[in-house]
């Protein structure tokens, strides 16, 4: 495997990572994101991830690589300086974007839905929670964050290789379950509100709101009904993530 030295900070391929962990537009037009840490690195290596470069600290060992791989060095002060992370775990990589746009004819049975859902954290975390308890899909509408943001890639923990995610605006994503056969609920509250707990979910999708104002009122029109997590009268809601984990959960208990 060649190993290529840079030691200029203003270097080409430093310089596109940086370009791609601070813009989304920058991403897209490349066609690339980065990610960190020799454990994502793992799993893209594992689940398919087209790595396209690789860059590490001195005296980091690297798993076996695909011979096109790009593979530079860098030193510790060069690597932080292209992180996104305080404290490196010695390997920044560049990936290849996957697909986006959602599927003309879906073919699961199971997906989960974000409306506007903007923390890329969260997004992180329940790409990664939908990964585990076998959902489909992802499908983000209304502005969500961009799934590639760094911190993204970073909470989802390897699902990211794993788990397809669209990006569609709703009536599109309604139009494609409908088609598929798959009811479509939001976790709100409106007159027809169930409890989770007795609704069939098997074969399903489900609209998680965004953090600030929930399900938007689009949303709502376009979903078959609406159900609720119980908890106490005293809690009003919980976050998406912890909402999307009850969810999901609910969605694969009913198999």
């Amino acid at each position: 495997m060649a190993i290529e030295i840079i030691t200029s900070r203003s270097n080409p391929l430093l310089s596109l990572v940086r370009k791609l962990n601070g813009r989304r537009a920058a991403r897209r037009e490349a066609g690339l994101f980065a990610a960190e840490g020799p454990k994502l690195l793992c799993e893209a290596l594992r689940w398919g991830g087209e790595v396209e470069a690789v860059i590490h600290a001195p005296g980091v060992s690297l798993l076996e690589l695909p011979e096109a791989v790009r593979v530079a060095e860098v030193s510790d002060s060069l690597l932080a300086s292209i992180a996104d992370t305080e404290t490196p775990q010695g390997i920044v990589f560049l990936c290849r974007l996957r697909q986006f746009e959602l599927p003309e004819k879906l073919e699961g049975e199971r997906y989960l839905v974000l409306d506007g859902v903007q923390d890329p954290g969260n997004v992180g975390t329940v790409w990664r929670t939908a990964d585990a308890f076998g959902a489909d899909g992802l499908i983000l509408c209304g502005g969500c964050a961009d799934p590639y943001n760094p911190k993204t890639v970073r909470a989802t923990m390897g699902a990211v290789f794993r788990l397809p995610v669209y990006e569609t605006d709703l009536d599109t994503a309604a139009a494609r379950l409908k088609e598929a056969g798959l009811p479509l609920y939001a976790a709100a509250l409106r007159e027809d509100t169930a409890d989770v707990r007795k609704v069939e979910l098997e074969r399903s999708a489900v609209i998680i709101g965004s953090e600030g104002r929930g399900v938007s009122a689009r949303a709502l029109e376009l979903c078959d009904k609406t159900i609720r997590i119980p908890m106490r009268e005293r809690c009003e809601s919980l976050n998406a993530a912890a909402a999307a984990a009850v969810l999901l959960w609910e969605m694969a208990r009913s198999t």
